[in-house]
């Protein structure tokens, strides 16, 4: 896939969609990657809600929102070297990353590729409504078949609004990227390698057709610092139906950690 040799404004060469860096340097940065359509935009609200201490810098991925001109990648693992090199200059300072379904793969991922490349690792790794890298996905493909079908996969999911999905011309901009995220996913494969070396966080929605619990309690495999699973009520986006609950538990993770 050819790409573009120029890098929108913005820190991590336009990958994250925050501020200027703080003059007085966060206790910890919370990367955070959004679920498969989803763009920064899913973390809005919590910069106020985790207060001072910590920086929230969510993730812009190419084909959406400020980066819709740029190709979407379709693999994880070209997505991670892409993103890993830009991010590593704001990784100086104590860290976590933070995925939600998509996002919690890709943040698996990138955790992996960092250690590759001896960037320190985070201080901890949430993953939320994230299917465990070593289980296989039960739901059918869906990132190579027509728009209706992937139209129906997202009101099941409940990821975007019916006023979206009713707009043709708007769903045409967003299905690109919508199913290229799906192919991330649905065309992954587990290499197996040593644990990570940070605790992981997992949640899960008590209602989560999609990835239920015991499809994310796996998790525990890819550390050896440890792992913890919360169950909070929702269905696939508990992240926020149930974001206080969430956010408080990844506050006081953070601050046990500092």
């Amino acid at each position: 896939m050819n790409r573009l040799t120029t890098h929108p404004p913005g820190r991590a060469q336009g990958w994250l969609a925050a501020g200027p860096r703080r003059r007085v340097t966060p206790a910890v940065r919370l990367i955070c990657l959004p679920y498969a359509g989803g763009g920064s935009s899913a973390y809005h609200g919590w910069q106020e809600l985790l207060g001072d201490d910590v920086e929230v810098c969510p993730v812009e991925l190419p084909g959406r929102q400020s980066r819709w001109r740029e190709p979407a990648y379709t693999g994880v693992r070209q997505l991670v070297e892409a993103l890993a090199p830009a991010l590593a200059p704001e990784l100086g300072v104590p860290y976590a990353l933070f995925g939600h379904s998509m996002g919690a793969l890709v943040s698996f991922e990138l955790a992996r590729e960092l250690r590759r490349r001896a960037v320190p690792p985070p201080r901890v790794l949430f993953a939320a409504g994230g299917l465990a890298p070593t289980l296989r996905r039960t739901s059918p493909n869906i990132h190579d078949q027509p728009d209706a079908v992937v139209v129906e996969r997202l009101r099941e999911l409940g990821g975007l609004d019916e006023e979206i999905l009713a707009e043709p011309e708007l769903l045409d901009l967003l299905l690109p990227a919508i199913r290229a995220d799906f192919a991330v996913c649905e065309t992954y494969e587990y290499r197996p390698e040593p644990p990570l070396s940070c605790p992981i966080v997992a949640f899960a929605g008590d209602r989560d057709r999609e990835v239920p619990p015991d499809r994310v309690a796996p998790w525990r495999e890819q550390t050896s610092a440890g792992s913890t699973l919360h169950v909070l009520p929702g269905g696939h986006f508990f992240p926020m139906t149930a974001r206080d609950a969430l956010l408080g538990t990844v506050r006081a993770t953070l601050a046990a950690g500092s």
